[in-house]
């Protein structure tokens, strides 16, 4: 499996301006979290990138991406016809070749050399076939991301055959379909916001795209629809993801890319003391 080609998207109503934020990466640089997103994408081995947007965004996210402007295409989602539509926006720019696909409120963290969209890569590569990245996540966060169900596979480490994949499920909902045996009690395998696909999810969408009443469509029913058709895996990365779209996420990204950087020491201090400065602040109300 050849990986040439990733799609980023980033036209999600409540989410296209979160790529446009700046912030300070791990190596002390302000930039966009967009260019951020396209050096994690790059340094995987992919050449070429989609961008889906909304209409009237493209001057902005060609700003945002600095030098690496040259490297996007920008496919337009006309209307807001939901996650999996905006994905199936990018069919022409994939061609019949699997892809990378990232959203774009999302930031990745690694713990090892390796950037976590190379080590999805190259399990996809040995693997021949989809592989989306997972985090284990506590039932608390469920309210924010897909999940899959599966099982193991038989002597690989953080691999997972995938059978079921639900969008948002409910902890009850869960707990009936998604346990994965060997993860902390109350804990659930959640999208990390990265993919490798096959062409063959391109074609599951415009079938669902076909059925629906209305256009609309999200990615997760394709996913579910895609593990019934052929082999569908899933991969806990050595890394962690950040949701800009979240409550004070922009805030963690930040901290946890000045943690994993050269001026660790230098955030630790700044961070401790602005705790200390907390606690002498509120000293009086303890005394009262």
């Amino acid at each position: 499996m050849n990986i040439k080609r990733a799609v980023i998207t980033a036209a999600g109503r409540n989410q296209h301006s979160l790529p446009l934020q700046t912030l300070v990466d791990r190596d002390g640089v302000q930039k966009s979290a967009l260019r951020i997103i396209i050096e994690e994408a790059l340094s995987s081995g992919v050449e070429d990138i989609c961008l889906v947007i909304s209409p009237g965004d493209q001057a902005a996210y060609r700003a945002a991406a600095g030098d690496f402007h040259g490297k996007l295409q920008f496919v337009e989602q006309s209307e807001p016809l939901g996650y999996g539509h905006a994905l199936l926006c990018a069919r022409e720019f994939v061609s019949r070749e699997p892809f990378l696909h990232f959203v774009s409120d999302h930031l990745y963290i690694s713990k090892e050399s390796r950037r976590c969209a190379q080590q999805l890569v190259e399990i996809a590569a040995t693997e021949a076939c989809s592989v989306s990245a997972v985090q284990a996540t506590r039932e608390s966060r469920l309210p924010y991301y897909g999940a899959i169900g599966g099982k193991r596979v038989a002597h690989r480490e953080r691999l997972y055959e995938v059978d079921t994949v639900r969008e948002k499920p409910t902890p009850t909902e869960a707990e009936q379909n998604l346990i994965v045996p060997g993860l902390r009690a109350a804990h659930y395998l959640c999208f990390f916001g990265m993919h490798v696909l096959t062409h063959a999810i391109m074609d599951i969408l415009s079938e669902h795209k076909a059925a629906s009443a209305n256009g609309h469509l999200q990615l997760a029913p394709s996913l579910n629809a895609l593990a019934d058709r052929e082999r569908y895996l899933a991969y806990e990365l050595a890394g962690r993801r950040y949701n800009l779209g979240v409550k004070f996420g922009l805030l963690n990204a930040q901290i946890a890319l000045g943690l994993a950087g050269g001026d660790r020491e230098e955030v630790l201090s700044q961070l401790v003391e602005a705790l200390a400065a907390r606690v002498g602040d509120c000293a009086p109300c303890r005394e009262n």
